[in-house]
C-alpha cells in the first residue's frame, strides 16, 4: 500500500541521481516527499519555485523532479501528494514539465491538464543576453537532451489563498 512521508532535500536528492532517467539533482526547494510501498522507498518528489522567472510570481510552485523506480501508480501518487501539499500552503497553482516524448499518463491520472507543448530545448544565446552554446550542462555534464522539446502541465487551485 503506497503511503506518502516528509524526505529531506539530501536524501531525496540522492534518490534522484541514483535512479532518474535524465536528471540531475536540484540545488534547493521548498519542500520534498517520498513515496513509500509498506517500508521500501519507491518514489521521491521535489518542489520549489518555478525556474522560469516570468512564472516565480509568489503563487506557482513548481515539481522540479519526480522520480520512482517504477512501482505502479507511484508516481501519480507524488504528483497527487504535491498538488495537495501546495494547495494547503496556499499556491494558487502547481507546475511541473516533461519530455514532449513521454505521455504524461501519470500526470492525467491526478488531475492535471498540458497547457503548453513545444516549450524549452533552445539555445539561451539570445540578444539581450550572448551566451555561448555548449552541449554540456552547467554543471559540466554532457546534456543528454541537448534540444529536446518539453510541455508544461499545471493544476490550478480555484479556493487556494493569493499571496498579497
Amino acid at each position: 500500500m503506497l503511503n506518502i512521508r516528509p524526505i529531506t532535500l539530501h536524501d531525496a536528492n540522492a534518490y534522484v541521481a541514483q535512479h532518474h532517467r535524465h536528471n540531475i539533482p536540484t540545488k534547493g526547494h521548498k519542500f520534498s516527499v517520498a513515496c513509500y510501498d509498506d517500508d521500501r522507498l519507491c518514489g521521491v518528489a521535489i518542489c520549489g519555485r518555478p525556474v522560469a522567472r516570468k512564472l516565480d510570481d509568489g503563487a506557482t510552485i513548481e515539481a522540479m523532479r519526480v522520480c520512482t523506480d517504477g512501482t505502479r501508480n507511484a508516481c501519480s501518487f507524488l504528483y497527487g501528494a504535491c498538488a495537495r501539499i501546495a494547495k494547503d500552503f496556499g499556491y494558487a497553482r502547481i507546475i511541473t514539465y516533461i519530455l514532449e516524448t513521454e505521455t504524461g499518463t501519470s500526470l492525467k491520472a491526478s488531475g492535471w491538464q498540458m497547457t503548453q507543448d513545444q516549450c524549452g530545448g533552445e539555445s539561451w544565446n539570445v540578444p539581450s543576453r550572448a551566451r555561448e552554446d555548449t552541449q554540456l550542462s552547467l554543471f559540466g555534464e554532457q546534456r543528454k537532451y541537448p534540444s529536446c522539446k518539453k510541455q508544461r502541465w499545471e493544476k490550478r487551485f480555484d479556493n487556494a489563498k493569493r499571496p498579497t
